[in-house]
């Protein structure tokens, strides 16, 4: 990576029919980074993909290698959008040798159906509508990436792939981006965030309220360590615990003690014990990059059971707003029909 800005926007705003979709935002993505924006559904994941890649309008500077992103040389760009439906009589090859023609040069064809694992003949020449999910999303990851781009837009890119061959796409994701490739990433997988981005940020309601790489968003928004005691009436606990001198904070059959450190555990153990607490389960964690999601948006990632989540309240908009990039308020724009039905994403 180095610090050559690839994809800019400086107070990019969008609205539909009154709703905003895009509130000032403002962000500097550079030449081999892998940049990975996460958020809520309709929080404008999708909408600023769009914009940043010229295909929907957005009012503020939006630009692609300095120019502005409706006007780049779209051969230098890949883009993957969330929703991709190819004709399904095409065969795997047939369908990415269409979009090899049409670039003036693009990279061999079967040499990027080997890149997304659809190599074997009987997989690259079976038509689109008879692939597994998995290898229909490999095919439409090998369009955004016949013509060679330099710059990659993913928007959910492994939805549907198995585990080995998510990170077998993980892999190559990591090489494009060591050999200079810029990538934006959007996906709802957590893992795959925090393996893949140097630099994370999260957008909420329009807005991008933090960016930073994920340790420091877990540093600065993620909270200390904690213990989870879980059980039907561990409630009876909290106040022992307290005595012992532990933070605890209630939740839906659960304990949360703040701030422990694996020293502390034996201590909250036998508070438990003196006071004659049962307990089905003991659960030390140290805050991650879906902690600081969940702060910051007050939901759960995915609806991923994050021990001891019931107990942790998202902050309010003003607070999460002052810890990210600064995000003005308002917006304006044409409607985009086309685009429409991209806004609650």
């Amino acid at each position: 990576m180095n610090d050559a800005t690839v994809v800019r926007a400086v107070d990019a705003r969008k609205s539909y029919d009154g709703t905003v979709a895009l509130d000032g935002v403002s962000l500097d993505v550079h030449e081999g980074e892998v940049f990975g924006l996460i958020g809520p559904n309709g929080a404008g994941k999708t909408t600023l993909v769009r914009a940043l890649t010229g295909t929907a309008s957005a009012e503020g500077t939006l630009e692609l290698f300095g120019d502005p992103a409706g006007d780049s040389d779209r051969s230098r760009v890949g883009l993957l959008p969330q929703e991709f439906g190819p004709p399904e009589r095409l065969t795997a090859r047939e369908l990415v040798a269409y979009y090899a023609g049409l670039y003036d040069e693009s990279r061999p064809v079967d040499d990027v159906l080997a890149d997304v694992g659809l190599a074997d003949d009987a997989d690259a020449d079976t038509w689109y509508e008879n692939l597994s999910g998995g290898q229909k999303r490999r095919a439409c990851v090998a369009t955004a990436l016949v013509n060679d781009p330099d710059v990659l837009f993913l928007d959910e890119p492994t939805t549907g792939i198995d585990p080995a061959g998510r990170r077998a796409l993980w892999g190559l994701i990591e090489s494009l981006a060591d050999g200079g490739v810029t990538v934006f990433l959007t996906s709802h997988s957590m893992e795959e965030v925090e393996r893949l981005a140097d630099r994370v940020g999260l957008l909420r309601d329009g807005e991008l309220v933090a960016v930073g790489t994920p340790a420091e968003l877990v540093a600065d928004h993620g909270g200390p360590a904690r213990l989870v005691v879980a059980g039907p009436v561990v409630e009876a606990g909290a106040d022992p615990l307290r005595e012992a001198g532990f933070t605890v904070e209630v939740g839906a059959d659960e304990l949360v003690l703040g701030d422990v450190s694996p020293a502390d555990l034996a201590d909250a153990v036998a508070a438990l014990g003196d006071a004659g607490v049962g307990y089905e389960s003991l659960t030390w964690t140290e805050p991650t990059l879906e902690d600081v999601y969940l702060r910051l948006t007050g939901e759960e990632f995915e609806g991923a059971a994050t021990p001891g989540a019931s107990a942790v309240e998202g902050t309010g908009a003003d607070d999460a707003a002052a810890a990210g990039e600064e995000a003005a308020g308002g917006a304006a724009g044409d409607a985009d029909p086309a685009a429409t039905a991209e806004a609650d994403r």
